[in-house]
């Protein structure tokens, strides 16, 4: 005797089918997407990366295997030496010097125009404050290399060629700066300032213990923006400071490797060009977070 209950297979509807044919093909457009995306991005991360590995691989070459006619992807013998004759050839001890004392000094100078600058523009009223900020932006469609005639007039009728003050002084003010510290500057509640007021307190004295270390992070921004601009500065320090005692590192890599005969030793060259580049990849690498944090924050007032 057959006691088995023979159950009726259920057969899914039709909307059911569409619902699940629906979600297989979103989940295979959600797979081609995800592939394509990291794919083009390893593409690029590739093309970014390979100079500076073509860099570092022409830095441990001889010069003869440099001028091979088919170039190698790894030196056949690794040559370090290159690195010892790059930093004494180009005498990079003193550039680095000359470049962190225009760096650092044109760093402090500027932001202690760019603090007090966003903090009037953000907190202060003046007549004609809103009128004066806009023409300041207007000046930000202008290019840089429209000024670099009138600066020049301007250092070499003040006889400052060849000498550090040429080096800074023209680039202490920049609006952009400005307009990224003042709103910042915006997020922070007025009423704050005007309870100081009542109390008595300055705005100095306000913009040192509230608004700068509410700030910190777009300071810090602004503080790694400059430096690595003053360490990239290549043009202007070109026009005006020519002599060894006031030359920048990205010049002094330029002749510094010609020897007798016209030709330049290159690999020895692209060892320097990797010791120079060394400080602003770690600068990148430990602070990016602090960049990033630091100009989200100042585009969201609130």
């Amino acid at each position: 005797m057959e006691n088995e209950l023979k159950v009726e297979k259920v057969q899914p509807s039709k909307e059911e089918l569409d619902v699940k044919r629906t979600k297989q093909i979103q989940k295979v457009v959600k797979i081609v997407v995800t592939t394509f995306t990291y794919v083009f991005l390893v593409l690029v991360a590739i093309s970014v990366l390979f100079p500076f590995y073509w860099m570092l691989n022409s830095s441990l070459k001889s010069l003869a295997e440099y001028k091979w006619t088919k170039p190698s992807f790894f030196p056949h013998t690794v040559i370090w030496a290159n690195y010892a004759s790059a930093y004494t050839t180009a005498n990079l001890g003193d550039l680095f010097i000359h470049t962190l004392y225009v760096g650092l000094l044109s760093t402090l100078l500027s932001l202690v125009i760019t603090v007090l600058s966003a903090f009037a523009f953000a907190r202060l009223e003046f007549k004609g404050k809103n009128a004066m900020f806009a023409l300041l932006l207007a000046t930000m469609m202008i290019p840089g290399e429209l000024f670099t005639i009138t600066n020049y007039a301007t250092v070499y009728r003040f006889g400052w060629q060849n000498t550090f003050a040429a080096l800074i002084l023209p680039f202490l003010v920049s609006v952009f700066y400005i307009y990224l510290l003042r709103q910042n500057f915006l997020q922070i509640p007025n009423e704050l300032y005007l309870a100081a007021k009542v109390d008595g307190t300055s705005d100095f004295k306000y913009l040192l213990k509230v608004m700068i270390p509410l700030a910190l992070p777009t300071l810090i921004s602004i503080t790694i923006l400059k430096m690595m601009g003053a360490w990239n500065s290549y043009i202007w320090p070109r026009l005006v400071a020519n002599d060894d005692a006031h030359q920048m590192i990205t010049n002094g890599l330029r002749s510094a490797f010609t020897t007798t005969d016209g030709q330049t030793d290159i690999p020895v060259q692209m060892a320097a060009v990797a010791i120079v580049s060394a400080p602003l990849f770690l600068v990148f690498l430990f602070l990016r977070k602090y960049i990033m944090k630091g100009v989200s924050r100042s585009g969201i007032k609130g």
